[in-house]
């Protein structure tokens, strides 16, 4: 009995331990032909950054019809024009040397400077800062030295700047394409024509260079805070200048509706002929123009924004000086017209209508506002002319009259209960200006409590 049988497992033999995975062996790169092995283990195996020559072809020898061999021999240069024969090694194959112009002839580019005679001289090119000779010279300096001004000045027999030197090169060579050109059209587009020579733009970039080049380094800090100075006041000025520009047609539409608005925090007024309404009733509000502006240019200041938002900004300034429920009403008249309070495709259009649309509806509400006033008040006069009847005495203020006993005259039958509520009806501290009880008036009839 073993192990098995006693924790009573099969008898059968154990399983075949299975084999190691091998790894798969990593290639090896060989070591190319004609690199020493310190090189390769430099490189590490990688391919150089430069391409290489190949070694077999270090090691191929030439076809074996083929002689090569290398002679010194003369050749001679298109580009001078002393006939100079200079000496080189060259390249012979099969005893034949190479035949043709110099290789690096192609190289010498000269310029054609332009060539005049005397007859147009004295007719196209007369100056009076310049003669002939001199003139003769510089162009014959520039063919020489192909337009290296700074050596022509300094081969110059006379003194004469490098800008004055250009100036009388250019000049004349203009003057000759447009003299010979058939019509001024036909050189039109030519460099010289076009783009003439300024000496006093040349001549005060080089003294401003000059200046630039010789600051010290104190002087450019201070500089650099001028111009970093300049760029702010250019930046607020644009600014500034974008805010009046906005705010200039702003001000035309709301100068009108500025006249007719009255700020009024109510929307009911009383119908008392005594009730007086400020003065700021009637004066025009610039609040909402300078609301309107300091929008606008905290708008342009974020440079990128919504429209949206910028709608809202814009609608909070037009109505910064109404109430809360007078925007509510406004609210209101949007919805009853079947108009979004937010415009579902924001364009710049479909904003500037809809924000000319609240403009228009407060306009209208205000105007309701000082209709129903006016009516009041008109309301008010009408009573205050029916009152005040010519020659009916006017009784004095009720505040002088409060610490009298009131003492109900039985003859009166009740004419002083009449004028006591007369007066109270009125407001405190306000005239009673309305008479006793009109003798044509039948007296009610007593009651136990007035006795």
């Amino acid at each position: 009995m073993d192990a098995k049988d006693i924790l009573g497992l099969s008898k059968n033999q154990l399983p075949i331990a299975q084999e190691k995975k091998s790894r798969p062996q990593k290639e090896t790169q060989r070591k190319p032909d004609g690199v020493s092995r310190e090189v390769y283990a430099l490189t590490g195996g990688l391919a150089p950054l430069m391409p290489s020559i190949d070694a077999s072809q270090l090691k191929k020898r030439p076809p074996s019809d083929e002689k090569i061999t290398w002679q010194w021999l003369h050749f001679t240069n298109s580009a001078r024009k002393d006939n100079l024969h200079l000496y080189h090694w060259v390249r012979v194959v099969n005893g034949n040397p190479p035949t043709g112009d110099y290789s690096f002839a192609k190289y010498n580019k000269s310029v054609d400077v332009v060539k005049y005679t005397d007859e147009e001289y004295e007719k196209y090119l007369t100056d009076p800062m310049w003669t002939k000779e001199e003139t003769d010279q510089l162009f014959n300096l520039c063919e020489r030295f192909d337009l290296r001004f700074i050596v022509i000045a300094d081969r110059f027999p006379s003194y004469r700047t490098v800008e004055e030197l250009k100036d009388r090169y250019y000049s004349v060579s203009r003057a000759i394409l447009i003299a010979r050109a058939p019509s001024p059209g036909d050189v039109s587009v030519h460099p010289l024509v076009k783009e003439p020579y300024n000496v006093s733009l040349e001549t005060e970039r080089k003294r401003a260079l000059s200046m630039v080049l010789s600051q010290t380094k104190q002087q450019e800090r201070k500089d650099a805070e001028v111009l970093a100075e300049a760029k702010r006041i250019a930046e607020a000025r644009m600014a500034a200048r974008a805010a009046e520009e906005h705010a200039l047609p702003v001000a035309s539409q709301m100068g009108l509706e500025s006249s007719q608005k009255a700020v009024v925090h109510g929307d009911t007024i009383s119908p008392s002929a005594n009730v007086q309404l400020p003065s700021t009733v009637f004066a025009p509000s610039t609040s909402v123009m300078a609301d309107s502006a300091s929008t606008l240019a905290s708008l342009r200041m974020l440079r990128v924004y919504l429209r949206t938002y910028a709608l809202e900004q814009m609608v909070q300034a037009a109505s910064s000086s109404a109430g809360l429920r007078t925007i509510k009403r406004v609210e209101q008249t949007l919805q009853d017209l079947g108009v979004n309070l937010k415009p579902k495709v924001p364009t710049k259009a479909v904003c500037a209508e809809h924000l000319e649309l609240r403009k228009e509806i407060l306009t209208l509400l205000n105007l309701q506002k000082q209709l129903q006033y006016k009516e009041a008040e008109g309301s008010s006069y009408r009573e205050g002319s029916y009152i005040d009847m010519p020659g009916t005495p006017k009784r004095s203020l009720r505040g002088e009259n409060q610490d009298r006993t009131f003492v109900p005259d039985t003859m009166s039958f009740g004419g002083d209960r009449v004028v006591k509520r007369d007066q109270k009806r009125k407001g405190p501290g306000r005239l009673s200006e309305a008479p006793s009880s009109p003798a044509h008036k039948r007296p009610r009839k007593l009651k136990a409590s007035d006795m």
